[in-house]
């Protein structure tokens, strides 16, 4: 009956965890460019009990009884579905349709990577002639060549973005031209191995691969920029709440068990009585 407390115990503590995660997916339901998550169980060791036997004299049966330990989490996993496109009332709004990633670089000069595209163009520190696109954190947003996008001399409200990431500026006949920066896009091998870093944005790991730099890698497919847009959360919320629902039942049934357990231990303890 011990077992049956212990099996219980680990099957709140993975209900806990669920729990949590699906209250983390409901708080960033408005998160622009969020990636719900997912957490995944599996089956601890099995004790056997009782071996099968293969002889036809007698002794153990043909079938062995083995009996579980309980369940824990296995991971805890990203689902990088696309996210749909909310409106913007900014021109440095950007959506990415496709599997690409923006990127900039942190205060440790790390290489992260966002969906989240709620840029800003602002005044460059030693020059105030120059604008360049930051993130709404104030991290440089990288072009194809991971270098910091910095414009000399344009007009911030006239600067545009096609598809492919080119930035543009109109010519003397209002027409669009290329200026010599296109915002990056990267993509990996296995999203789902990035590691989160807070504020929708990933490092690479081992596990995700290196990242591929769309302008660079041959047969990827290519993403799309779509300018006066950003990705919202493709958080389900009719799916979490059934999730939290099911999450919330099975942690009663296994505070059940436990206090059934209690119970039967108590009524055997009283048999010497």
């Amino acid at each position: 009956m011990v077992r049956s407390l212990w099996s219980a115990a680990t099957g709140m503590n993975a209900q806990q965890t669920n729990v949590d995660t699906i209250a983390n997916n409901l708080a960033n339901v408005n998160s622009m460019g969020y990636k719900a998550q997912v957490a995944e169980f599996k089956s601890l060791l099995y004790q056997t009990l009782q071996t099968k036997s293969t002889t036809e004299n007698g002794g153990n049966p043909p079938v062995d009884s083995e009996v579980g330990l309980g369940v824990r989490v296995a991971s805890i996993n990203s689902s990088f579905s696309q996210g749909a496109f909310l409106d913007a009332a900014s021109d440095t709004a950007f959506a990415i349709g496709g599997d690409g990633f923006f990127s900039y670089r942190n205060e440790n000069n790390e290489q992260i990577f966002t969906r989240n595209g709620d840029f800003t163009w602002a005044i460059a520190q030693n020059n105030t002639n120059n604008i360049t696109l930051t993130t709404s954190e104030g991290y440089h947003v990288l072009d194809t060549q991971g270098r910091p996008i910095t414009l000399n001399g344009y007009n911030a409200n006239r600067v545009t973005v096609a598809a492919d990431g080119n930035i543009q500026y109109p010519d003397a006949n209002n027409v669009p031209q290329n200026i010599g920066f296109q915002i990056g896009l990267w993509q990996f091998n296995n999203p789902t191995g990035l590691e989160r870093v807070g504020d929708t944005s990933f490092r690479a790991t081992p596990a995700s691969g290196q990242a591929m730099n769309e302008a660079t890698t041959a047969n990827l497919s290519r993403s799309k920029i779509v300018q006066g847009y950003l990705e919202g959360s493709n958080v389900n919320v009719a799916t979490e709440m059934v999730n939290l629902i099911v999450a919330q039942r099975a942690y009663e049934m296994n505070s059940k068990a436990i206090t059934t357990t209690d119970e039967m231990m108590q009524t055997a303890n009283n048999l010497k009585r």
